[in-house]
């Protein structure tokens, strides 16, 4: 578990303070995205993901929930192409895959957009996961160029007159 650094969302206290800390009294980088006011929001997640190796949700509430999901557009349409880890401590996230599993099985998310999500129970597992990641997210979507002029123009050009 050398040379792993941390950027995470910018909370001090709870499990990502304890986390924080230990990763920073272990001579690594963390670098917290604490900006609280609403309208940065967006912002702040872009800036995060452009500086992570890789996304891990841990047991939390609903803003990792909408984190987590937003990750998982992304890396379906082809945007993000890093490892989507669920840190699965004590089953937390069984109802979740369980969940995934029968939208898959159903057909709303085709079978091979299941694997953009890998669970690991520990963080000893969560770390193998991390080293043995291969994205396989062939036929989801085309690569595009997903610059923020483009974005811009396209949503400008979308909205009703």
């Amino acid at each position: 578990m050398k040379n792993i650094d941390l950027v995470y969302g910018g909370g001090n206290i709870g499990l990502m303070g304890l986390i924080s800390q230990t990763v920073f009294d272990g001579g690594r980088h963390v670098l917290g995205y604490f900006i609280p006011k609403v309208l940065m929001a967006k912002e702040r997640k872009a800036d995060m993901s452009l500086h992570s190796d890789a996304f891990i949700a841990m047991p939390r509430s609903y803003g990792t929930l909408e984190e987590l999901f937003e990750i998982i557009t992304l890396a379906q349409l082809g945007i993000y192409n890093k490892p989507v880890i669920l840190l699965n401590i004590n089953v937390y996230y069984n109802s979740l895959l369980s969940f995934i599993d029968q939208v898959v099985e159903e057909g709303f998310i085709k079978q091979n957009a299941q694997h953009i999500i890998v669970s690991a129970s520990k963080a000893k597992e969560l770390i193998e996961n991390l080293k043995d990641y291969y994205p396989c997210y062939e036929e989801i979507a085309l690569k595009l160029n997903w610059n923020s002029e483009q974005l811009r123009h396209s949503q400008i050009n979308e909205i009703p007159t």
